[in-house]
């Protein structure tokens, strides 16, 4: 379809990055799938980014698509991605790509989510992966202005956390009592807070919504998860349930975690709720018994 676009508009800027964003994609499924193909994937998909980049220099979103490549060099092996942080808790990384990044867009989710993809590809031992998410996460968490989804990043890697032990088959019978304890429980309810409560509803992601219901319910707040329980309605997102979930991980997509979590949540609201006020007549007045 992309290519159908650029044949009919060929001068055209948005067929192009759109490209670029197909290519990359198609690189990291190769990634992931381990294909023997992925060099070329990878080329041919920085090579439409940096265009891309060259045809908007104000556009973020090429300098995105390089960022998102970075966890296919997971050996980093091109300086770009080796960068120095300045942040002397996180390790080197692709820093100057998110800085080009943010100079065009100043609090782009996606770019810090890549970072995070990133840390995560590293090839380091799995402690150190997952320490360098979480001490990224907390690091961002601890300047992110307020209204911006970037709080969220201590959840995501606390999930990052107990999807990883899943896969080595050592998650701690106790591991949800983590959300219940500090520095959890506070960077929930500063996403709650900083976040929820201030962004544009129209601009939050409903997989950011998820993911906070989550770690206010696991962490025992329930008047804050349900509030965000009802902005989701009727929907939801598989993750993070179906991660985190206590059968199998995916026996039931997440589903019967998702809905027990929402269950208690809002039975806890109502259980709760303020005292109803005295009834308003129709003028607006407060009606007295006579």
């Amino acid at each position: 379809m992309v290519d159908v676009w650029l044949a009919e508009e060929p001068d055209a800027y948005d067929p192009q990055v759109m490209r670029a964003r197909v290519f990359v994609e198609r690189a990291l499924r190769a990634h992931r799938q381990q294909h023997t193909g992925v060099a070329e994937f990878e080329t041919r998909a920085r090579h439409a980014a940096q265009m891309a980049a060259q045809r908007a220099p104000q556009d973020p979103v090429p300098w995105v698509c390089l960022l998102a490549l970075a966890q296919i060099d997971s050996k980093q092996r091109r300086p770009e991605h080796r960068v120095r942080s300045a942040e002397p808790m996180v390790p080197p990384g692709p820093w100057q790509l998110l800085d080009e990044v943010t100079r065009r867009d100043s609090y782009n989710r996606e770019a810090y989510h890549r970072v995070l993809q990133f840390l995560l590809s590293r090839n380091a031992p799995p402690s150190a992966q997952l320490a360098s998410v979480f001490d990224f996460g907390r690091w961002v968490a601890s300047w992110a202005p307020a209204g911006t989804p970037m709080l969220l990043l201590p959840a995501y890697a606390q999930v990052e956390q107990c999807r990883l032990q899943r896969v080595e088959g050592k998650v701690h019978p106790l591991w949800r009592r983590q959300w219940a304890e500090e520095p959890m429980c506070t960077y929930s309810r500063d996403a709650f807070h900083g976040w929820f409560k201030k962004a544009d509803p129209v601009m939050r992601s409903l997989t950011d919504l998820n993911y906070l219901a989550y770690a206010l319910w696991a962490s025992h707040q329930y008047l804050e998860a349900a509030d965000v329980f009802t902005a989701m309605e009727p929907y939801a997102t598989r993750e993070p349930w179906a991660s985190l979930e206590e059968r199998p991980p995916g026996a039931t997509g997440g589903q019967e975690l998702m809905l027990r979590a929402r269950r208690e949540s809002l039975a806890y609201a109502n259980s709760h709720a303020p005292p109803a006020s005295p009834r308003q007549n129709r003028a607006g007045h407060t009606s007295r018994l006579a």
